[in-house]
């Protein structure tokens, strides 16, 4: 299971973008967290055709499915939407990793428990 804003473990830092100029002020360790994902998704193509490492917030599951087509790296959904959006990564064999927003250390072993890919503590992002 991935931790993403732990104390305790090292990990890559997400970061929110707007534009193509946020992005240039990042490092090459950070993830991408993608402010604006809706229509016409400007920045997840961008991202897509230069291979950048990018997340997207997910409010429903279209997002989803439009951020596994732009092969984003990450979805972060609150834990129901992220259990149910396990289950469909796992049918389709999905590459994007599937995290759950958490607020606290006890709220893990609720994620692992529901087979979610991750968690991300909600101070990460």
């Amino acid at each position: 299971m991935l931790i993403f804003g732990s104390e305790y473990i090292e990990s890559s830092k997400f970061v929110k973008v707007v534009n193509k100029q946020d992005i240039e002020q990042t490092t090459p360790k950070d993830i991408l967290l993608l402010s604006d994902f809706t229509p016409p998704y400007n920045l997840a193509k961008y991202c897509k055709k230069n291979e950048l490492a990018f997340a997207v917030e997910a409010k429903n599951i279209l997002d989803a499915i439009y951020a596994n087509n732009f092969e984003a790296s990450f979805v972060i959904a609150d834990f129901s939407l992220a259990k149910e959006l396990q289950t469909i990564a796992n049918e389709y064999l999905w590459d994007m990793k599937v995290l759950a927003k958490v607020a606290k250390e006890s709220d893990l072993e609720i994620v692992a428990k529901a087979f979610i890919d991750g968690a991300i503590f909600l101070s990460n992002k």
